[in-house]
């Protein structure tokens, strides 16, 4: 049993159906990714076990350790353990990256924060004072989500394209902060189109038009990679030479 279950989630959005019937299991403790083509409904599958706004109408059901969350909201989940960081983090003109961080960590002492941000690839005597705002660029911000979820040490961690907006010599602290997570006993799954990323997990799922199309251990998936589709009964099924 995972810690975190979705039991045949189907979710439309305007007549047409972004997750189709998904069920996938989400082993305590391990690295995960799901990876897929650009709209097959990764995020939407995040955003869904996150519960946000917009993102609650579904069938089918999602447990927690073996109990249904599908009736609790955000602040809910987030109270059980269960946190998100956007491909596109958020601004917070005004807000001290200090008290940003301090808003959610487990271990509120500015030592903690400071290791949590330099675990993420950042300077704390450069960043901790300052603002969580347009100042800092995409990277820099997404490099402070991670430190935050860091310090937080939730149950379960969605990180939604955790290298975009990344540097290359950014990446293997990156890397590394996710090895980390999984050191402090957190359940972490990854939504990405990079193989570099799926090379961090354990285990992975790929999706098409909102279903799991294969699922196994990181070397089966990576072949995904090699030509961008695998042979299946979606839609999106490349026609083959000569057809």
């Amino acid at each position: 049993m995972g810690i975190v279950e979705v039991k045949n989630l189907t979710l439309e959005f305007n007549g047409k159906r972004i997750l189709d019937d998904l069920s996938a299991d989400f082993w305590e403790g391990h690295i995960h990714a799901v990876v897929g083509p650009n709209g097959a409904g990764k995020s939407t599958l995040a955003s869904v076990i996150m519960g946000l706004s917009g993102y609650q109408n579904f069938k089918g059901d999602i447990l927690f350790e073996g109990r249904s969350i599908k009736k609790l909201g955000l602040y809910e989940r987030a109270r059980l353990g269960i946190t998100l960081a956007w491909q596109e983090p958020a601004r917070y003109e005004g807000l001290k990256l200090r008290d940003f961080m301090k808003a959610s960590a487990r271990d509120k002492s500015e030592a903690n924060i400071e290791t949590a941000l330099f675990r993420a690839g950042l300077n704390p005597d450069e960043y901790i004072s300052r603002s969580v705002d347009k100042a800092l660029s995409g990277g820099e911000r997404k490099k402070v989500e991670l430190a935050s979820i860091l310090a937080m040490q939730p149950r379960v961690a969605l990180l939604d394209e955790p290298d975009s907006g990344i540097d290359i010599e950014s990446l293997d602290r990156i890397f590394e902060a996710i090895r980390l997570l999984k050191e402090q006993g957190t359940t972490v799954i990854l939504i990405t189109h990079s193989a570099a990323v799926l090379k961090q997990a354990e285990h992975g799922f790929i999706m098409c038009c909102g279903k799991i199309i294969d699922k196994g251990e990181t070397q089966k998936i990576l072949p995904y990679f090699e030509s961008r589709c695998l042979t299946c009964e979606t839609k999106n099924e490349p026609a083959r030479q000569g057809e």
